[in-house]
Order: C-alpha cells, then sequence, then structure tokens
C-alpha cells in the first residue's frame, strides 16, 4: 500500500511540515490539510509571509538575533538597559525569556554550547564578540543564562574564565531552572522566578 495520497506538490509540503520539531508525519498531514482547507485566508498569506522573512532574514550583528533588521528590533530599541547583556545559548532562549517579560537588557546569543564530542569548540561560538561587549564601558552585567544541561554548565564555566578579565558583575539564573531543562520550554513564571533570583557567578 502507497504511503502517497496526493500529488506531488501536496507530498512535498507534508513532507516539508513534517521536518519540522514536534511534526511526525500524521502530524504534518493534518496541518497541511488546515493550510489546503483555508487556501485564501490562511495558505497563501503563509507563503507569502514565509517568503518575505527568508528574503529579509538577516543575523543582528551586535548579539546574534535573527530578524529582518540589523541591528535587531531589541538591540536597536533605546529603551532597553545597556548595562546589562544577558547571554543565550540558542535564539529560541532569547524569545521565551521576551515572553516571560523578565529581561528589559540586552541580549547575547552564543549560537549553541561548547561540546568537545561534537567538535564544536569556543572558536565555533560567538563568544569574542561576548568578550568584546563586556568590555563596553556601560555594561555593568553579564547574566548568563544557559541551559542547566553539562554542555550548558561547561559552557557557563568557560565564559566565567573568559569574562574575568573585563571586571563586569557575572551571574547567572538560579531556582526555578531545573537541572536538565532547557529554557524554551520552561513556562513564563518559573523564568521569571529565575531571572528575579539570579546569583552571581
Amino acid at each position: 500500500m502507497s504511503d502517497k495520497i496526493a500529488g506531488p506538490e501536496i507530498e512535498r509540503l507534508i513532507s516539508l511540515l513534517g521536518r519540522m520539531p514536534g511534526l511526525g508525519r500524521r502530524s504534518a498531514r493534518k496541518a497541511a490539510l488546515a493550510l489546503l482547507k483555508r487556501r485564501d485566508d490562511l495558505l497563501m498569506p503563509l507563503a507569502d509571509a514565509m517568503r518575505d522573512a527568508a528574503e529579509k532574514l538577516t543575523e543582528c550583528v551586535q548579539c546574534g538575533n535573527i530578524d529582518t533588521i540589523s541591528p535587531c528590533t531589541l538591540c536597536a530599541d533605546p529603551r532597553r538597559d545597556q548595562t546589562m547583556i544577558v547571554v543565550v545559548e540558542e535564539v529560541g532562549d532569547l524569545w521565551a525569556l521576551e515572553r516571560a517579560g523578565a529581561v528589559r537588557g540586552l541580549y547575547h546569543v552564543l549560537g549553541g554550547h561548547l561540546s568537545p564530542l561534537d567538535g564544536i569548540g569556543p572558536d565555533r561560538l560567538n563568544i569574542a564578540k561576548l568578550v568584546k561587549r563586556a568590555h563596553q564601558p556601560e555594561v555593568t552585567e553579564i547574566l548568563l543564562a544557559l541551559n542547566v544541561t553539562v554542555e550548558g554548565q561547561s559552557t557557563a564555566h568557560y565564559l566565567t574564565d573568559a569574562l574575568e578579565a573585563s571586571g563586569v558583575m557575572l551571574s547567572r539564573l538560579a531556582q526555578g531552572v531545573p537541572v536538565g531543562g532547557e529554557l524554551d520550554y520552561l513556562d513564563e513564571g518559573t523564568l521569571l522566578a529565575a531571572f528575579k533570583s539570579r546569583s552571581k557567578v
């Protein structure tokens, strides 16, 4: 019995949706069907939005966030607290903290964590730019908001050593973030409690 249910265009849509995190083949079929049923008010606007985002997508020259402008919307906001830099592993972590409304400072996206077994050393991460930003006169605190995993903790230790000469206060998220937890999967209340209870490194 064939696994194909439609023509090549629809099969391609299902296949591509199936590559999304959390979507298997069955969920991808449901999502594709929902899009196809609402071609005019959902499928076409979504296609246009995705095309626009793909064409304009860029990485922020300051923090590493992804946006359609650089510096990104957050770095360009004059209301942000210029004295604090919050370091995260991935853009998803930045978005999670923003959803919680916990951070009014600036961000710095590392682009991952140290993982020698996977060949990811300091040179593969956005660390050199962070060290440079730490020496800016207005910066007084760097908050290490890294995932509470073995790799996240190893990265935090490395950054603590790398940033020591900058003289800025280093802090990290405290209670509320479980060991083995990833920021993108935590609720806003947990993130807010962890931010408020940050401790000096």
